[in-house]
């Protein structure tokens, strides 16, 4: 797969007020910008956890702390699929 280097600048006041590695700086700002992009639905939930670079199911657990669903479906588009299903 071919990938693309992002820089992104942090003051290093941030470090030291966050006291967190560079790693786990990058670790979770791959983890916010998936869930970011997953919320605007511009990216699946498998494309979302593949950003993140976490196994899905470990990405969904992920938004359940956070609260936030795993599932972009609303009311409409439930109502809309029985509605089909009963017409078969």
């Amino acid at each position: 797969m071919k990938t693309v280097t992002l820089n992104v600048t942090i003051p290093t006041d941030l470090f030291v007020a966050v006291n967190e590695s560079e790693q786990v700086w990058e670790d979770w700002l791959k983890i916010a910008t998936a869930i970011h992009f997953y919320q605007l639905q511009k990216l699946t939930i498998g494309k979302a956890a593949q950003l993140a670079n976490l196994p899905r199911l470990e990405f969904e657990n992920v938004l359940a702390t956070y609260q936030i669903p795993i599932s972009n479906l609303t009311y409409f588009d439930i109502e809309n699929d029985i509605a089909k299903l009963r017409n078969l």
